[in-house]
């Protein structure tokens, strides 16, 4: 993935797909080819993710980037105690799952150089060998770590939600996803991108009414 690669996804998004140039036209063009390629740090930041909005894993990356560094090192991560961690603000089982998995860097068990060039789905075979990622943590690192191009993390709650504020008017929301994500093919990477940044443009909820019913006490 590289920019004149996703210039040309952002030309044939636009084209195949009035939502996608009205987006594209709003939000620039797509950084992903920017990325470092920091793959251990980019699976841990993954495995932070896990279940948490989007500030509450901001910060909790901040905290443990100030005991282990920034970009996080396997050596750091081992050196450090699990109650370093822990006191960081992961959890106990995000703690034990992100220093197997620099343990397995470290013991070569997962060399990161070798999934360069093995297809998307054999990626994601090798990384749910490891505790702690799932799917879509594998999904996550397609994308954002190696950069592939055409991946659609069809479990993505984030990317669920935008296609139905996006499309759903007249859609079945079921298998909305994967219908209206053929057009963008083979740049679902970039789709993707651009249907994340869609959700800054969505107001937050407001919080739910609660009433309340009052009874009166009886006259004395």
């Amino acid at each position: 993935m590289v920019a004149t690669v996703i210039r040309r996804a952002e030309r044939r998004l636009a084209q195949a797909d009035p939502v996608m140039k009205r987006l594209i036209a709003k939000h620039g063009h797509c950084p992903l080819a920017e990325r470092e390629f920091e793959p251990f740090h980019m699976l841990a930041n993954s495995i932070i993710s896990q279940q948490l909005s989007t500030k509450a894993a901001a910060t909790i990356k901040q905290r443990v980037g100030m005991v282990v560094g920034v970009p996080f090192q396997t050596d750091r991560v081992l050196s450090v105690s699990s109650d370093r961690l822990r006191g960081a603000g992961l959890s106990a089982a995000k703690t034990r799952y992100i220093r197997e998995l620099a343990a397995r860097v470290c013991d070569g068990r997962l060399n990161f150089a070798e999934l360069t060039a093995i297809d998307d789905e054999a990626v994601i075979a090798k990384r749910i060998e490891a505790p702690g990622i799932g799917r879509w943590t594998a999904e996550m690192f397609l994308l954002f770590g190696l950069k592939r191009l055409d991946v659609l993390a069809l479990g993505d709650a984030g990317l669920q939600r935008a296609a139905k504020l996006l499309y759903g008017k007249k859609r079945k929301s079921l298998t909305l996803l994967p219908r209206v994500a053929e057009a963008w093919r083979p740049y679902r990477s970039v789709a993707s991108w651009y249907l994340g940044r869609s959700l800054e443009d969505v107001p937050a909820k407001p919080p739910e009414k609660r009433w309340v019913r009052v009874v009166k006490a009886p006259m004395t």
